[in-house]
């Protein structure tokens, strides 16, 4: 039997101690069982502070002291009587172990749960379904919450059990319940068959979800989902309890992917715009808590508080909403945080500056360490309860000497008024308020005038002198009080301390550049040009032989230029970093590095959204596209390049016979890029700088690639072009969970790739084994004598990736205004007859009411050519007759579709809401163009020696 504080067992005469402290009156001859749903004294573990236990055990007494009654018999731990008695089990799993039971999660505790495990396309990715039994929760959320689902919380399910058979409602929720029934009718009744938990028709509480989600998953799938999370705008989670041993973790590192873009008041202008990490970033913060019962929902009410009057905006879960009411199993102990984010319009923002929120699940005199914890980082607290007692007076009496401001809010039971006022006169000096400080909230009061007093008191804090933390402060606080910091392990900590020792010697980022990365820039353009010419010579009708030997011999001298370096004390770091035998290391590494780089190397400021559709014209003929329009930020992708580019040099001169093969140094470097490939990195397929492949050094991941998969190598190619700002690498990280870099000028230069795995079990009928996805940067519409050069590097960059693909989703932002580049690479690949499926993506930037395709601009857009189109499409076929898109002859309407896909926010971000309907078009797309690859709409599925053949003839 367990111990007493989860299960209590005794016969009464009359009356059950506990029972009557709740009211209930049982008949002699009953038996009693009791369940302390929210008792933590029980599962207290060694590493907890010394005070907590001392303070939980005070309230604990405090409370047993107003019970009547001795004739009660109380059983403390394993019994004698207990264990000669075989009907009562010895063990009793734990309520988290039930709560993972439950959602069959059990197995993920020795082997968490990974990101790579979350994303594989399996049958279900085709499906829109509802989950029907608790195990079907947890890939529900991560399916819904991957594809930016604004109900991705909802847990109900959809049975099939006889309305007869499903188990009786729950008639009470109280905080402890009791289960009785009359031994007469059943002496053999087994008391152990009756369980609080979730039953399947009772859908469990989507914040137990989230916490048995996070605890079985490993370090980079809990980061994943916060960060899916906060584009969602769901409140965080930022301390999770663990309930079995309370070692509560704060999710430093899972915390550490949220990047959140922000205006600042007046008016914008360029560079009012500011993109930060969330861990980083200082910010007021206000803690909103629970103590003993409140009538009023504090996490209804801090929604309340950010979100404008016109549009109610559910960042944290609450009772009113759909299962709010469902009792919490393992989530009580959670701490929340959410931001507010000013857009820089005064007539929108609730607030002037950024504001932190967070929010206690459950009693502040049970979760005594995180109320602590939030007294020691907030500028304020606000305090939601009933009744102020002698119990609550003796907890915040301990809080004197602290600086946090504190706030009453107040629902006073009938006839308790007295008692209220004498407690709340007694704390006034102690916690240094006065009687503004409390406010009082009953059902008749103006909801509407109590958030803007709220409110008021919120910016008359942040107007005086007030503490602003960055989630980095409040881990710092955390550790101090004993919470467990995530980001606290070792390999964590090593892979930091090398990402800094690397970043520490980045000055300038020319002169690093310059000095670090040597075999890029000016060499690796004059190289790339060099191939360029021999590749066109190749295709001649008639190649000068005597030119094509001087450019063999020139490319052969650039080549051993670059072989004579050594790669850089910086380059040495990085590859170590990537060929640390522990793969949690590398994993970590790669992350540090990714963060530190975007720290050490912001690029100049960014004008607002609104600026760069002002400054793009009408037609876009009048910008000048000769160097683009951001500069490049400094990344993980130009030390692979680097590596990349020793590994080419070298591959170069063993093929001219310059040096014996013996003597390779860089022939491993494959295989380390692969590494990080197969664990979800996006690997540069084409430079972002001189648009074009390095050919040895991609064939040479696909022969690696080829080996590591042996004969689960069938790929289908799924690539993305079109216009610049039109949501390209958003749509493919929302339909796959991908990570392709998104952001105003962040996207990608010149093309990427990543690879998604096709569960075995459906790989035969899907016909591939791995789907490879390459997201392009953007190709400028402009017509290709004004665009120059550039636009000859985007034609041959379009061409080779159309061409390498199955499937290409073309997205473009005005329904008429297709790239010149992508005309030409169609009537290129025309010419092979290699002519993949394409669907045509027209994302609605603005218009959140867009969805399914319009019949009217579909023909659009097949009929009426911009001028752009019409000129560039005349260029390529003079006097073929080439008027619009649907005279081209590969198009056929049965495979390519006009989708267009509504906008992301509802209202003006940061603060908007997700759009539902983005997400339900996603799907939709993600569906056709999976039935597409599996009904051989597509090209043929190629292998691996298939795909490296046709990168050298592209």
């Amino acid at each position: 039997m367990a111990s007493w504080t989860r299960w209590t067992l005794g016969c009464f005469s009359d009356y059950c101690p506990r029972a009557l402290l709740e009211g209930h009156r049982l008949r002699p001859g009953h038996i009693c069982l009791t369940y302390d749903r929210h008792s933590d004294l029980g599962e207290v573990a060694s590493g907890i502070k010394a005070s907590e236990r001392r303070t939980a055990v005070a309230i604990a007494d405090l409370e047993w002291r107003e019970m009547e009654g001795d004739d009660c018999e109380f059983h403390y731990g394993e019994g004698p009587n207990e264990s000669q008695d075989s009907d009562f089990p010895i063990e009793e799993r734990s309520r988290l172990q039930e709560m993972l039971f439950l959602l069959g999660l059990e197995t993920y505790q020795t082997q968490k749960l990974s990101l790579q495990d979350a994303l594989q396309i399996s049958s279900d990715s085709m499906k829109n379904w509802a989950p029907q039994t608790p195990k079907d929760l947890p890939w529900n959320f991560l399916r819904k919450l991957q594809a930016l689902n604004a109900e991705a919380r909802n847990t109900t399910m959809v049975l099939d059990l006889p309305r007869d058979t499903r188990p009786v409602e729950k008639e009470s929720q109280m905080e402890e319940e009791i289960i009785y029934w009359d031994t007469a009718e059943d002496i053999s009744a087994d008391i152990y068959s009756f369980s609080e938990l979730p039953t399947p028709d009772t859908p469990v509480n989507p914040l137990d979800l989230l916490c048995a989600l996070l605890l079985s998953s490993d370090s980079f799938l809990q980061q994943e989902i916060v960060s899916k999370m906060s584009l969602c705008q769901f409140a965080l989670p930022l301390i999770l309890p663990d309930p079995e041993n309370h070692y509560h973790t704060f999710l430093l590192w899972a915390m550490r992917g949220t990047v959140r873009t922000w205006g600042s008041q007046p008016p914008r202008v360029v560079g009012s715009f500011r993109e930060d990490s969330m861990v980083l970033s200082r910010a007021p913060a206000f803690a909103f808590v629970r103590m003993e019962v409140s009538s009023n929902s504090k996490s209804q009410l801090l929604n309340d508080v950010l979100s404008p009057g016109h549009r109610q905006q559910d960042c944290f879960w609450h009772r009113d909403l759909n299962l709010g009411t469902n009792p919490r199993e393992i989530a009580d102990g959670l701490v929340e945080i959410s931001w507010f984010l000013p857009s820089g319009r005064e007539d929108l923002d609730i607030f002037p500056e950024p504001m932190a929120f967070l929010n206690l699940r459950g009693d502040i005199g049970s979760h005594w360490l995180q109320f602590k914890f939030l007294t020691e980082i907030s500028s304020a607290i606000f305090i939601l309860t009933d009744n102020i007692s002698k119990k609550e007076y003796k907890l915040l009496s301990s809080m004197k000497g602290s600086t946090t401001k504190y706030y009453f809010i107040l629902s006073p039971y009938r006839g308790k008024r007295n008692t209220n006022l004498r407690f709340l006169n007694r704390l006034i000096p102690v916690l240094k308020m006065d009687h503004s400080h409390v406010l009082v909230k009953v059902s008749s009061t103006d909801s509407v005038g109590f958030v803007r007093r709220v409110r008021a008191i919120v910016t008359h804090v942040t107007r005086s002198p007030c503490r602003r933390v960055s989630v980095e402060d409040m881990a710092n606080a955390a550790r101090k009080l004993g919470l467990k910091v995530d980001e606290d392990c070792e390999e964590c900590q090593r892979a930091k301390d090398r990402m800094e020792q690397i970043t520490r010697k980045i000055k300038d980022l020319e002169t690093y550049c310059r000095d670090e990365l040597r075999l890029q820039g000016e060499p690796w353009r004059k190289v790339a040009q060099v191939e360029k010419e021999l590749c066109q010579i190749q295709w001649a009708s008639e190649p000068p032989e005597k030119y094509r030997a001087e450019l063999r011999h020139r490319l052969l001298e650039l080549r051993m230029q670059q072989n004579d370096h050594d790669p850089s004390w910086g380059v040495q770091e990085f590859i170590s970093g990537i060929s640390s035998p522990s793969l949690g290391e590398k994993q970590y590494f790669l992350k540090w590095m990714e963060w530190g780089l975007a720290r050490v190397a912001q690029p100049r400021p960014r004008p607002s959204p609104e600026m760069i559709f002002t400054l793009r014209p009408k037609h876009c003929g009048a910008m000048d596209f000769s160097e683009p329009f951001w500069p490049e930020p400094l990344g993980v992708e130009h030390f692979l390049r680097e590596m990349g580019q020793f590994y080419e040099a070298e591959s170069c001169l063993v093929e001219a016979g310059k040096l014996p093969a013996g003597q390779r140094r860089f022939a491993h470097f494959p295989g380390l890029a692969l590494e990080l490939l197969l664990k979800g990195l996006p690997l540069e397929l084409i430079d972002g700088n001189t648009l074009s492949p390095a050919l040895r050094w991609v064939t040479g991941l696909l022969k690696e690639l080829h080996v590591r998969l042996e004969r689960r190598s069938r790929l289908v190619v799924l690539s993305a072009l079109g216009m610049p700002g039109t949501g390209k690498s958003t749509l493919l990280n929302t339909m796959f969970g991908l990570r392709f870099v998104t952001g105003r000028g962040r996207g990608p230069r010149g093309a990427f790739m990543q690879l998604i795995k096709v569960a075995e079990s459906f790989s035969q009928d899907l016909g591939c084994d791995h789907i490879l996805v390459i997201d392009s940067g953007g190709l400028i519409a402009g017509v290709r004598t004004e665009a120059g050069e550039r636009f000859e590097r985007e034609a041959s960059l379009a061409t080779l990736i159309m061409g390498l693909s199955n499937v290409t989703v073309v997205s473009l932002a005005e329904t008429r205004n297709i790239p010149p580049a992508i005309l030409h690479a169609f009537l290129r690949l025309e010419k092979t007859g290699h002519m993949p499926n394409y669907q045509f993506v027209y994302q609605n930037l603005h218009d959140v009411s867009a969805l399914g395709s319009k019949p009217r601009e579909r023909r659009q857009l097949l009929d009426q050519p911009s001028d752009v189109g019409r000129a560039t499409v005349q260029m390529e076929k003079q006097g073929d007759g080439i008027q619009t898109l649907a005279d081209l002859a590969f198009w056929d309407p049965e495979k390519q579709h006009i989708w267009h896909i509504p906008g992301l926010w509802h209202g003006v971000p940061p603060m908007a809401a997700v759009n539902l309907a983005y997400s339900e078009a996603i799907f939709e797309l993600k569906r056709c163009l999976l039935e597409n690859i599996r009904n051989g709409l597509s090209n043929q599925n190629k292998n691996i020696q298939q795909l490296i053949e046709l990168v050298r003839r592209l």
